[in-house]
C-alpha cells in the first residue's frame, strides 16, 4: 500500500444490448492473463557468460539459468513448491544468482543465493521475523555485497558486509535511528539519512566509518518524495541526486563531493527525471528516462545516443533497457507493444543486432488485446491528471481512443498512494476491456513522477480532493462519450481499495459497485498496524495523512475513514484480502465487513490465508479474478467466463456473502 520513498445492496439495472462485446471478439481466458508467464525477469550475468530468468517449474515460478550462448542448456536453479520467486539478480562475480523470498506474503524477505555451477542454495540471512534488504552491489568488489538486516531492532536495518562465498555477515554499521545509508563502489558507507520530525530527511556524511554530527544537507516534507541521493561515481568524487529543491519537478544533479558544487545534468518541466543509465566502468550517467505520458530515454552525451536511436527505430512498442554486461557489449531490452505480449531481446551493441529471446506470454499472441491511450484530464481546481484509457474493441476496433458509443466503465485506481500509473501492457486493463468495459486509471494528486507540488496537493486530502480527482475523471469520461453516469464501477488495490471504500461510503450513489483489494477501511487503525520497519517514514505518513498523536489529527483520520460511514453503502461491494498482509492488516477488511453485516448490508468477502498485500500465487489471482468478473457482469452487464473450478483450485476462503456474488455459492459447494 503506502511505501516510504527513501530507498488497496442496490443492484444496477441491466445494460442495453449495445454495450455487449460482439461475438467476433473472442473471450480471453483469464488464466492466460493472470497465470504464470512462460518466462520473465531475464538478467545477464556481469561477465556475460550466463543468462538467468524466472519461469515455471512444476507450476511455480523459479529461477532458471543457461549459458548465454546456448539457451538449450537451461536448467532450474531453485525448487520453490508454493510461493513464486518474482525477481532475481546476479552477484558481482557472476557465480551466484541472488533472490529474496518471504513466507505467505508476510514481507519478511530473506536473502538467498544459488551457485550457478554446483546448484547449492544458501540462506544468507537465516533469521526469524526479519526483513533483509540489499544495500549495495559493486562492480569493483566481487566477493562481497552490503545488506541491511533488522533482526536486532525491527525498526532499523543494521548494515552488514556479506561474504558471498562463506555466507559470513560482518557488522559495518549499527543503525541507531537512520532511515537508510548510501555506499560507494568500494562498499564504504558515505551518507546516512535520518528522518525529521516534520516528515523530511537530514543527510549526514560518514567519514572513516563515523557518522558526522553536522548535517550535509536537509530536505523538508515538500521535497521528501522527490529529493534523494542516487549514487556515487566509481571514483567516489561525484554524487548524483534527484533534486526538486528550488524547483518543482525533480532534476538530475551532479554534486562535486570535495567542493559541494552542484551541476544540473537534466531536468524536465513535465515530469521528474527517472531511471539513469550509467557507464559500467566510471559510474557516470550516460542517459536518463522521463515518464510523462510515456517513458522516453534521453542521452546525456554521445556514449549511448546511437544505441538508443537504433532501439527506438527497431522495436515495436515502448522499450526498456533491463540488463547490461560489465563490458557493456550486450544488453537485454524489454519491448512492450501493449496490443501484443511483451518480449525480451538480446542487443549486441557492436554488431547493432537484436535477437528475440522470448515472449513472456506466448499464449496471448494473436489475442484481441486493446490499445492504451494516455489522456490529460483537468481536475476542478486546474491540476492536470495524467490518465490512461483502454477501450473495448466493441466500440473502438481500430484502437483510435474514441468510443463509438458509451460502454460501462471500470475506474481502476492505483495503490500507493505515492506511486503512479504508467503506459504499457496492464493485465487488469486488458482483462476488463475484453469483458466489455472501458477502463480508466488516473494519476490523482499525490501520485509520484509529476513534481513535488502535485504530491503535496494531496496532503491531508485522503477521501477529499484525492477522491474529487477520481470523480472529475469519471465526469470527463461521461462528457467524452466513453460511458454513462450510472454504469461506472470503482476498483483498486491498497490505496485503490481505500478509494473504492471511500467511493461507496462518501459518494454512495456515484458508483454502480466496487471491488476493494487489500484496502484500508480505518486510517487510524491502519497507522497503528504499519510494519515496524516503516518507522523512518512514520512522520511523513502523519504529515500527509493525519497525525494520530494529536486531537485534530485523530478527528481528521476518523472523518476520512470509510469504516465510520459503512451504513451509507448502497451499492454491491466485493472485498479481497490476504490474511498475512503486513501493510494493510486483515482487520481492515474484517471490520468493514462486520459493520456492513451488522446493518444487513450485502457484501462479499474473500480471504486468502497464504497471501499478503496482494495475491502472488497465480491460482489465487485467477480465483479472485473469476469472482470479480462475475460480480461485475451482474453489476455492469459485461461478459464473464464462468467461475468453474477456479475458486476451489485456490486457497480462497469465502468468509461472508457468497450469495451476493453470482455463481460463487455454487462454485464453493
Amino acid at each position: 500500500m503506502i511505501r516510504y520513498a527513501l530507498p488497496a445492496l442496490l443492484l444496477a439495472s441491466a445494460l442495453p444490448a449495445y454495450a455487449q462485446a460482439p461475438a467476433d471478439v473472442p473471450l480471453i481466458e483469464r488464466a492466460k492473463i493472470f497465470g504464470n508467464p512462460s518466462k520473465t525477469g531475464a538478467k545477464l550475468s556481469p561477465d556475460g557468460r550466463w543468462l538467468s530468468w524466472i519461469a515455471p517449474r512444476d507450476g511455480v515460478l523459479n529461477v532458471w539459468v543457461a549459458p548465454a550462448n546456448d539457451l538449450a542448456k537451461a536448467k532450474p536453479l531453485t525448487d520453490e513448491k508454493k510461493r513464486p520467486i518474482r525477481n532475481s539478480f546476479w552477484a558481482p562475480d557472476s557465480s551466484v544468482v541472488l533472490f529474496i523470498q518471504d513466507k505467505g506474503g508476510d514481507e519478511n524477505f530473506l536473502l538467498y543465493g544459488v551457485n550457478v555451477v554446483s546448484g547449492k542454495q544458501t540462506n544468507y540471512t537465516p533469521f526469524e521475523k526479519t526483513r533483509a534488504a540489499v544495500l549495495h552491489i559493486s562492480s569493483k568488489i566481487k566477493d562481497r555485497i552490503l545488506v541491511g538486516v533488522n533482526n536486532r531492532d525491527p525498526k532499523w536495518h543494521d548494515v552488514y558486509s556479506l561474504d558471498l562465498a562463506s555466507g559470513k555477515l560482518t557488522l559495518v554499521q549499527q543503525n541507531e535511528g537512520y532511515g537508510g545509508f548510501l555506499a560507494d563502489d568500494q562498499l564504504k558507507l558515505r551518507l546516512a539519512e535520518k528522518p525529521r520530525a516534520d516528515g523530511g530527511t537530514t543527510y549526514f556524511r560518514i567519514t572513516d566509518g563515523k557518522i558526522e554530527s553536522t548535517p550535509l544537507t536537509e530536505v523538508g516534507l515538500d521535497d521528501s518524495q522527490t529529493t534523494s541521493p542516487l549514487a556515487f561515481t566509481a571514483d567516489g568524487n561525484t554524487l548524483y541526486w534527484t533534486d526538486a529543491r528550488n524547483r518543482n519537478t525533480a532534476a538530475l544533479i551532479a554534486q562535486d563531493v570535495a567542493s559541494g558544487k552542484t551541476t544540473v545534468v537534466a531536468e524536465d518541466a513535465r515530469a521528474d527525471i527517472g531511471n539513469a543509465l550509467t557507464d559500467k566502468r566510471t559510474g557516470r550517467i550516460q542517459a536518463y528516462s522521463v515518464d510523462y505520458l510515456k517513458q522516453e530515454y534521453v542521452p546525456v552525451n554521445n556514449d549511448l545516443k546511437a544505441d538508443l536511436a537504433f532501439l527506438k527505430q527497431n522495436t515495436k512498442g515502448q522499450f526498456t533497457v533491463t540488463s547490461r554486461t560489465e563490458a557493456d557489449d550486450k544488453w537485454l531490452v524489454a519491448v512492450d507493444p501493449v496490443t501484443a505480449p511483451a518480449s525480451t531481446w538480446l542487443y549486441d551493441r557492436k554488431a547493432k543486432k537484436l535477437t528475440q529471446l522470448y515472449v513472456s506470454r506466448p499464449e496471448l499472441e494473436g489475442a484481441p488485446l486493446a490499445a492504451m491511450h494516455p489522456q490529460e484530464i483537468k481536475a476542478r481546481d486546474g491540476l492536470t491528471l495524467v490518465s490512461y484509457l483502454t477501450l473495448p474493441k466493441a466500440v473502438d476496433p481500430a484502437g483510435s481512443g474514441k468510443a463509438s458509443k458509451p460502454v460501462p466503465l471500470v475506474l481502476f485506481v492505483h495503490g500507493g498512494p505515492w506511486a503512479r500509473d504508467n503506459y504499457g501492457y496492464h493485465s487488469y486493463h486488458q482483462w476488463l476491456a475484453n469483458r466489455g468495459y472501458a477502463v480508466l486509471s488516473v494519476n490523482y494528486r499525490g501520485s509520484t513522477g509529476f513534481g513535488k507540488n502535485f504530491i503535496s496537493a494531496a496532503d491531508l486530502q485522503w477521501g477529499r480532493k484525492m477522491h474529487d480527482d477520481l470523480l472529475d475523471a469519471v465526469q470527463w469520461a461521461v462528457k467524452n462519450g466513453v460511458t454513462t453516469e450510472d454504469k461506472v464501477a470503482i476498483m483498486g488495490g491498497s490505496y485503490g481499495g481505500y478509494a473504492t471504500l471511500a467511493g461507496l461510503t462518501f459518494t454512495p450513489t456515484t458508483f454502480a459497485c466496487g471491488v476493494d483489494i487489500v484496502g484500508p477501511s480505518n486510517l487510524f487503525t491502519l497507522l497503528q498496524t504499519i510494519p515496524p520497519y516503516w518507522e523512518a517514514g512514520k512522520q511523513q505518513f502523519y504529515k500527509r495523512m493525519g497525525d494520530p498523536t494529536t486531537e485534530a489529527g485523530r478527528e481528521l483520520l476518523k472523518e476520512r475513514s470509510p469504516l465510520n460511514y459503512a451504513a451509507n453503502i448502497q451499492r454491491p461491494l466485493l472485498i479481497g484480502q490476504g490474511a498475512n498482509d503486513p501493510r494493510v492488516n486483515v482487520k481492515e477488511s474484517e471490520q468493514i465487513v462486520a459493520a456492513m453485516a451488522a446493518k444487513n448490508i450485502p457484501v462479499t468477502y474473500v480471504e486468502f490465508p497464504d497471501e499478503g498485500h496482494g495475491f502472488a500465487r497465480p491460482v489465487n489471482n485467477i480465483a479472485f479474478a473469476a469472482v470479480t468478473e462475475n460480480f461485475l457482469a451482474k453489476c455492469l452487464n459485461g461478459r464473464a467466463e464462468p467461475i468453474g473450478g477456479a475458486v476451489k483450485a485456490s486457497t480462497a476462503q469465502v468468509k461472508h456473502g457468497a450469495e451476493f456474488a453470482p455463481g460463487l455459492a455454487e462454485a464453493i459447494k
